[in-house]
């Protein structure tokens, strides 16, 4: 399919009027044989988003839900721009953990809409006294042979955890090569994080929350992720949990390559306020922000598109906030060879928006899905 009267980013963030060519669910050169044309009406073309850390949407929990529940969340995601995500786990029983790569097993690779790229555990190895909305009933140490039954189900894509507890660096210099190991609900000082990127570590869940804080007497964990160069950092960009003004501070001290936008967002993304639940646990939705009965942040409620819009209102230029939300958490987890901008040899996996940056199309493995 040759996609003409268009406009499309590239990776370098210039815009480039030249048609596109789909073949097999992938991009190829425009001089390939094609057997039918779509006019594009001057859109213009993104790379899909990728969403690496997402607990649900559309009322449809990652941690309790069917085969075909998690299939409808695939639909929900490409609704929304989202063209391939890692379903993310909660501070669970083996069991429950278990049961979960078992459904995802069941559909990755037959997905009706976003690509499933491997699973995100968020816990169970994490900090007791910075555990948020994670049911310190269920945290345990880092246990390597736990990882290695639940990978062998479906690949596990980042695994989140406390750097400073007990036997951590043991494990992610044993599990690194695997699945991307990230600093993540932590009560770890500027050396333990420091040590932690020396040790396997190369990303850190959802920046500034949960998290030792930047002190000038106490740099903590944020200070050891703003010192070193070599690691990612998600960022939460619903103008909830992090102030627009954090929001573009850390665009600016991590650079454009550096930040990945995540949606964290739970089972009630996309619905109206009421009570819910996360994991078993009671999560109350009230003007779009979720907590915990306690009044504790218990994730988001939004989704990586309306995030990027939210970006730009923010200040933070398109083809910035664009890399943020595809190229960047592509790089991270180490799928840019097949995803994250658009390049001969990537999948089709393509956003269509007009010049007000309102989502008009997707296109995932070279198919319109909307």
């Amino acid at each position: 399919m040759l996609l003409q009267n268009l406009r499309y980013l590239s990776p370098d963030g210039s815009i480039i009027s030249a048609p596109l060519c789909v073949a097999n669910g992938r991009l190829v050169s425009p001089q390939s044989n094609h057997d039918e044309a779509m006019d594009c009406g001057g859109l213009l073309v993104l790379p899909g988003f990728l969403d690496i850390h997402t607990h649900g949407g559309d009322g449809i929990d990652v941690c309790g839900c069917s085969p075909d529940e998690l299939q409808k969340l695939t639909d929900y995601y490409a609704r929304h721009g989202v063209t391939a995500f890692c379903p993310t786990t909660m501070t669970l029983p083996a069991d429950a953990l278990q049961h979960i790569f078992e459904t995802v097993k069941q559909i990755r690779g037959k997905e009706t809409g976003a690509r499933i790229l491997g699973v995100n555990l968020e816990g169970p190895f994490v900090s007791p006294e910075k555990c948020g909305a994670q049911n310190p009933a269920f945290l345990r140490l880092p246990d390597v042979d736990e990882i290695r039954r639940l990978h062998a189900i479906s690949p596990v894509a980042l695994i989140d955890l406390a750097p400073e507890l007990p036997g951590a660096l043991d494990f992610a210099r044993a599990v690194s090569k695997d699945m991307v190991c990230s600093v993540a609900h932590t009560n770890a000082t500027f050396a333990e994080v420091q040590a932690a990127f020396q040790n396997g570590f190369s990303h850190v869940t959802h920046f500034f929350n949960a998290m030792t804080p930047l002190h000038h007497r106490a740099p903590g964990a944020v200070g050891a992720v703003l010192f070193d160069d070599r690691v990612t950092a998600e960022l939460i960009c619903d103008g909830f949990h992090l102030a627009p003004d954090t929001v573009r501070l850390a665009f600016k001290l991590l650079g454009g390559v550096r930040t990945v936008v995540v949606s964290d967002s739970l089972s009630c993304a996309g619905c109206p306020d009421g009570r819910y639940l996360l994991s078993g646990q009671a999560v109350r939705l009230q003007n779009g922000h979720a907590t915990l009965e306690d009044g504790t942040i218990a994730g988001s409620t939004t989704n990586v598109f309306d995030e990027f819009r939210n970006l730009l209102s923010f200040g933070i230029d398109m083809p910035t906030a664009v890399a943020a939300c595809s190229a960047n958490p592509a790089k991270a987890i180490g799928v840019y060879d097949r995803c994250g901008s658009i390049e001969e040899g990537k999948w089709a996996d393509l956003l269509f928006v007009d010049a007000e940056m309102h989502l008009q199309h997707v296109m995932i493995h070279g198919e319109m899905i909307i």
